[in-house]
Order: C-alpha cells, then structure tokens, then sequence
C-alpha cells in the first residue's frame, strides 16, 4: 500500500516537516531505512541513525530538535511509537476484506448461522447449531465444534482448534494452532494407585478485544467456566487451565502457565516462563518477573513479585545481594 507523507499526517493527526508528496510503500528498522521506506524515531539511544537514514519518511515526535541536517522528510506526532502502532492498525484494516465466502472445501453445518461477511476457509468445519458473527476470518484447517459462539470480526488462524460450547466474542484473535476448551488435567486418585479421568461439562468464555497466541492451551471447566475477560493478551505456548477467570486487561508473555481455579485480577504483567500454583487470588496491577513462581495468594493491588519460590521485588533483591555477596567471599 501507499502513502505520501501528508497522508500519513492526515492519518496520524500530525504534522510535515520536508515533502509531502514523498512516498513510502512499507516498514523498516530507522538503522536500515532506504528509499520508499518509513521508519520511527522514538527511543533516544537510537539518535545517530536519525542522521543517517536513508529512509523517504521518518516519524519523530513534536518535541523532537535534530542537532544535524536529517534527509527524510518528518512527521511530527505526539508519540512516534504509539503512531507506529496506529499506522500499523490502520494498514491491516486497509488489507482486510471483509467480504462472505465460503470455501468448497470446508464443511458447515445445516444449522449453524453465520452473519454477513463471514470469510470461511478451506478443510473449516464448523458444527451443528454454531453461531458466527458478522466479518469474522476463519482460516483454513479451522475446528470449530457444536454450539460455539462466535462474535463479531474475529480472525481465527489456522490449525486453531475450539471445542463444542466455547463462547467467544467480538474483535477476538485466536493464532494458529492454539486450542480452546480442551479438557483440563483432572484426575481423581484410586485406592489402588490408579487415576480416574474427571469429565469436563463446563466451557470456556472469552471477552472482547481478546488476543491468544500460537499453541496457546485455555481448557475448559468441569463444571462452570474457564473465563478469559475483556483486553486480555495471552502469548504463545501459554497454558490456561480449567476454571481459570483471567481479569480484563491482564498480560501474559510465552510460556506461562496458570494452574487450575486460579483467580487472576485486572491489569497484571506475567512476564516469560511465568508459573502460578492453582486455588490461588492474585490481586489486581500484579507484576510478575520471568521464571518466576507464585505459590501463594497475593492480596495487595499493584506489587512485584521476583524469584522461585516468588517474592516481593524489593525483598528478592536484598536477598540476591547477600547471596551474591556470599558466593564472592568463597
């Protein structure tokens, strides 16, 4: 797609510095920016390739005062990184089309209803009684199984699996592979050692305004719900077990899992590898650092919480500090 310098302005709500009829057809890094090309300056120890780019636009924000020439033509916005995501927002929306079709190959339901602009795939199946709403993308190699609901401009990605009787709603991205409302891991011992498989009846809800990563696990509840609330962002290979409620707006980065019946408040940062025991309340505005492993409730909105077993940010690093001052002493 292409665009001139004042069309970006007008876009983003900014403003041109240089030639507004120069043209960029696509994205690059500032350090390896050339002709046609639009890069972003936002982070000041990036600075020297301001100078050096050459890039046909460059976004900077207002406040922005080069200390040299610079060759591409500035477009001055607010926040450059939060423009760079608008931008980016805006081109996907231009590539979409939200028009009906519905593959040969895929198999749909007698009864299921999809709304106007539903785009099907090929190899999609999509059960009996299924509900999908208007400009919602499903991609090929897609399961979607009886009495699902799905909203309204959703995009689905291949190889994504949902089980009979999730509800999912508008705006919601599920990436390829990831699987929605499996049975989650209950098992009831036997006097004899054995394990007997606890049947899973409940399902699986999600939001609005969700996004789920690639291979990306939510089970389903035994009874009730496993509830993904509205904002939230889950990373890829993340595992979401049965009964799970993850409060709106809550982030979750690879790798992280939650064990079952967990509550998870509004607003938390899990960062990678991140492990959570199950029956456990973690406050809202939890932060969680990387690998680290929460065995405990949390009760107090907005703390940080470091290390395995986790504990507070503060109190890990004074603990670190005097470990690390032991190992020197040897």
């Amino acid at each position: 797609m292409e665009l001139t310098a004042k069309q970006l302005a007008e876009i983003l709500h900014g403003t041109v510095e240089g030639n507004p009829e120069v043209k960029v057809t696509t994205f690059a890094k500032i350090e390896h920016g050339k002709p046609g090309q639009l890069c972003f300056f936002a982070n000041s120890k990036y600075e020297q390739y301001v100078y050096t780019s050459r890039a046909s636009v460059l976004l900077v924000n207002t406040d922005f005062q080069p200390k040299e020439p610079v060759a591409p033509t500035l477009v001055r916005v607010e926040n450059a990184y939060s423009a760079l995501a608008e931008l980016l927002k805006y081109m996907s929306a231009q590539k979409k089309k939200y028009r009906r079709r519905r593959s040969l190959r895929s198999r749909v339901s007698w009864s299921a209803k999809l709304g106007k602009k539903v785009n099907v795939g090929d190899f999609v199946t999509i059960g009996k009684d299924c509900c999908i709403g208007e400009g919602t993308i499903i991609h090929d190699n897609v399961t979607i199984g009886a009495g699902t609901k799905i909203g309204s401009y959703c995009i689905i990605y291949p190889g994504v699996h949902i089980f009979p009787g999730m509800i999912i709603g508008d705006r919601v991205i599920l990436h390829a592979g990831c699987i929605i409302g499996d049975d989650g891991f209950g098992n009831a011992p036997q006097p004899d050692g054995s394990w007997r498989k606890i049947e899973h009846l409940g399902n699986v809800i999600i939001g609005n305004d969700v996004e789920i990563g690639s291979n990306t696990t939510v089970d389903r509840a035994p009874m009730e719900s496993t509830i993904i609330a509205d904002g939230v962002r889950i990373d890829n290979l993340c595992q979401i077990a049965h009964n799970v409620v993850v409060g709106k707006n809550t982030v979750m980065a690879a790798m992280t899992g939650i064990a079952g019946s967990t509550e998870i408040g509004e607003g938390c940062i899990f960062a990678g590898q991140v492990g959570i025991v199950g029956h456990i309340k973690v406050a809202d505005h939890t932060t969680i650092g990387a690998k680290a492993g929460l065995i405990g409730s949390v009760r107090k909105p907005g703390e940080t919480y470091w290390g395995n077993p986790a504990i507070l940010h503060r109190t890990f690093l004074k603990a670190y500090a005097k470990f690390k001052r032991a190992g020197e002493e040897d």
